[in-house]
């Protein structure tokens, strides 16, 4: 049996995980949580990891020249450099505003880039 470290970041408490996990890599128990969400993030941490990606798209005739923007929910950790290299390949016609899609479906991950700040 596997047992996998981690520090919980579900919330600001920062509980010292424990994962134990079987010769299957499945999860057989977690401690070290003091709530019900520190082991949800145990066990997806350790069998699917995703993460959100923050970045700055170019804005083409703004007010600015970059737009800040996020993925709309978390991709795959293994994602994160491909989603990246979408991002910088990106251009957005101004005006752009806060909700709107920068990048759809980035790197077939079914989630959408949008952005987070307003140029006008």
């Amino acid at each position: 049996m596997a047992v996998i470290e981690l520090t919980c970041i579900s919330c600001p408490l920062g509980c010292p995980l424990k994962v134990e996990t079987d010769q299957a890599g499945q999860v057989v128990r977690v401690t070290g949580n003091t709530c019900k969400r520190g082991e949800l993030y145990g066990k997806k941490e350790v069998t699917a990891p995703e993460r959100t990606v923050t970045s700055t798209v170019a804005v083409v005739g703004g007010s600015a020249p970059l737009v800040s923007v996020r993925t709309k929910t978390d991709i795959p950790k293994g994602k994160i450099f491909d989603c990246m290299e979408a991002i910088r390949a990106a251009k957005i016609q101004a005006p752009v505003h806060i909700g709107d899609v920068v990048v759809e479906n980035v790197c077939g991950t079914g989630v959408d880039v949008i952005a987070t700040k307003t140029v006008d």
